[in-house]
């Protein structure tokens, strides 16, 4: 038998069953415990381009809005409950779990069905994940034709239609 969580797939506060959900059928709400907000709730809204958190801290409500493409990627964390499937972000309050459960093929399919959806790499180490991406290389790229940085604040030469021209003019120095 399957749990019914109601209109719009909101899983109860407290509720002892494994977190769920299916990439398909974005998209998706749900509450997930948060130590630092109001009650220990926050609410979450995933959809194929963005993640919304919703919470209160300390009266204050927010939502902060996230676009997927800037999660680091998708990895798998041990819990108490068994291995948890996360949305990881830079900032770690953002991070947001996708799946808890002990089931490891049930698990690796997940990962592969949510890194297909969102484009995301699956985080093996997510110490290694959390560092910044190696700088563009400028060889063959198409801004390198352009003036260096240091000569774009210089003024270019004069163009040669500024310069006088004086045509049928006596000339006043003597050429040999």
């Amino acid at each position: 038998m399957r749990r019914q969580f109601g209109v719009g797939g909101v899983q109860p506060v407290g509720s002892s069953c494994m977190l769920q959900l299916d990439p398909h059928s974005l998209p998706v709400s749900f509450e997930a415990r948060d130590g630092r907000a109001d009650g220990g709730v926050r609410h979450i809204e995933i959809n194929r381009e963005r993640v919304t958190v919703r919470r209160a801290i300390g009266g204050i409500r927010m939502a902060i809005n996230v676009r997927v493409r800037d999660f680091l990627g998708i990895a798998c964390r041990e819990t108490n409950d068994g291995r948890a499937l996360v949305l990881v972000h830079s900032d770690p309050s953002l991070s947001v779990p996708l799946l808890v459960t002990a089931d490891e093929l049930q698990l690796d399919l997940a990962w592969q069905m949510w890194g297909d959806l969102f484009a995301l790499p699956q985080i093996e180490d997510e110490n290694e994940a959390a560092r910044e991406p190696a700088p563009r290389r400028r060889r063959r790229n198409i801004i390198k034709d352009r003036r260096p940085k240091f000569l774009v604040r210089r003024k270019a030469g004069r163009a040669a239609m500024e310069i006088s021209i004086h045509r049928g003019e006596r000339e006043i120095i003597a050429r040999n």
